[in-house]
Formats: structure tokens, sequence, C-alpha cells
């Protein structure tokens, strides 16, 4: 039950923020403009960040996705300490905390996934 409940939260976060990301909102094409980040980039971390919230909602994929998602994070908890935005640093290492605690509570998954379609 504390697993898919920390697999919803995030799934919202994800999906919402990609969200942002693919509409194009304001802010978030003023932010990567201030990071010296290019367009595209904007749009694929927003497709990642759908896909991923949308596999954290998927019991089979949640805690790959919470993995995969928890490496990306990096990038962003590295951008905004670059830049000096405290606040959304701590943000995003909370995301990114919880992130990698759910994709440790089922790394047991994530290995016989591996192990499943794996070479």
């Amino acid at each position: 039950m504390k697993i898919t409940l920390l697999s919803v939260v995030l799934a919202v976060i994800f999906i919402a923020s990609g969200s942002a990301k693919l509409a194009g909102l304001e802010f978030e094409l003023q932010a990567f403009e201030r990071w010296g980040y290019p367009l595209w980039f904007m749009y694929f971390t927003g497709v990642i960040e759908v896909l991923g919230g949308i596999g954290l909602l998927l019991r089979r994929f949640s805690a790959l996705a919470a993995g995969c998602l928890a490496l990306m994070m990096i990038g962003a908890v590295a951008t905004h300490m670059i830049h000096s935005e405290w606040p959304m640093f701590v943000a995003a290492s909370l995301i990114l905390t919880f992130s990698a605690l759910r994709a440790w509570l089922g790394r047991n998954e994530i290995c016989s996934f591996t192990r499943r379609y794996g070479p």
C-alpha cells in the first residue's frame, strides 16, 4: 500500500511537470532558456517525465520507471544547483530521493524484470 501511494504521488508530479513542458508553458520556456538548454531538450524531458509517470502507475514497470526517473532527476538537481535556484534544488532533491526510494523498494521487481527480458 505504501509503495502504491508513493508511486501515485510521484506519477502525479512527473505527469504534471512533463505536461507543462509538452504544453510549452511560458515558465518552462523561460526556465530552459535561462539554463541555456535548447527547446528540443525541454520537449524531450517532458516526454520522459510523462512516460515515466505512466510507468509508475503500471505495477510491472513502476520500480524500473522510478529508477530511470531518479537518474533523470540528477540532471535537474545539478541544474538547479549550478543556477543557485535553492528552493527548486530542494524540491528536485526530494523528488530524486523519493524516486530512488521507490526504485529501491522495488529492486527485486527490477532484477526479475531484467532477468526476464535481458540478454
